[in-house]
């Protein structure tokens, strides 16, 4: 219901991610290729707020938002099930392997600050049990994450929300010609193409001579020695600051972790709620359709 209140413009811009799928980073490309080597009026984080984050006073942020005279560029982490589709704007989906997302949003779990885990608790009218946190066994905080749901209507996730039903809803609509899907893979191996493919759809025409510049201030190298700029709060609500929420940025990392009893327990689910090539691109990326 927060988007209840947005007043879309024609030129909006709606980055679409679960959580730790690739957000700040798809925040920080729109964002250079919005300012295009201009000095942004703002850190990242407040120049592309998250509209459906709860705790925050929804006209406030509206307000603010409002009051943008840059080509706007928000946020989101709702499946497009759970979101006011809007024609005029354009989306980008961004995907990630959800066991690539499951091992960064363990590292994120364990820097939640007390006071943020604090502030959610005691939000007024919260939906649910107290967020939990504590876990210390990552193979039991795996097991609850892939075998259940916050909300009644999804089966993974937990404690947070669903990787796998969620990019399902958005690669449904992939064929809508305001929606594009960006892959993390792809934004790895491949971010000058990847940033152009971008660019192309948001009708941001290029200027080569600051080009590579653009590219450099989006890798995660560049962007960790800037991460107050760029990561929620200025890293503020996080054990260690904005560096640790920036941890390491690659994929793979959970192939010398998880078992292969719960990695079949994850194939098991995505086959469950993914159709076979929504599953395949989740997990490669656009080398699906080469």
């Amino acid at each position: 219901t927060y988007w209840d209140g947005f007043k879309p413009r024609s030129d909006d811009v709606v980055i679409a991610t679960s959580a730790k799928g690739g957000t700040t980073w798809m925040q920080t490309i729109v964002a250079n290729l919005i300012f295009q080597g201009q000095e942004a009026p703002g850190p990242v984080w407040q120049l592309s707020p998250w509209i459906d984050f709860r705790p925050a006073d929804i006209k406030e942020k509206l307000a603010l938002i409002e009051e943008q005279t840059h080509r706007r560029f928000v946020k989101t982490h709702l499946p497009l099930d759970g979101l006011i589709y809007l024609p005029e704007v354009k989306y980008i989906y961004v995907g990630r392997d959800a066991r690539d997302i499951f091992m960064s949003l363990w590292n994120h779990h364990k820097l939640l600050s007390p006071e943020l885990v604090e502030s959610i608790n005691s939000f007024p009218d919260r939906v649910g049990d107290p967020f939990p946190t504590g876990q210390d066994d990552i193979h039991e905080f795996f097991h609850e994450w892939i075998t259940r749901g916050w909300f009644p209507w999804e089966r993974e996730g937990y404690p947070y929300w669903s990787v796998i039903h969620h990019a399902q809803t958005w690669y449904a609509y992939r064929h809508l010609p305001n929606i594009l899907l960006v892959h993390f893979n792809d934004l790895l191996t491949d971010l000058d193409g990847e940033m152009r493919r971008i660019a192309e759809y948001l009708g941001v025409e290029i200027n080569e001579e600051i080009w590579p510049i653009l590219v450099d201030s989006a890798t995660f190298k560049t962007m960790k020695g800037n991460a107050e700029q760029v990561v929620p709060g200025g890293g503020r609500p996080f054990v260690g600051g904005a560096r640790s929420f920036l941890f390491k940025g690659t994929n793979g990392r959970w192939m010398n972790v998880l078992s292969v009893d719960e990695l079949a327990l994850y194939e098991k689910t995505v086959a469950e709620i993914m159709t076979p090539d929504s599953a395949r691109w989740l997990e490669q990326g656009r080398a699906t359709f080469q």
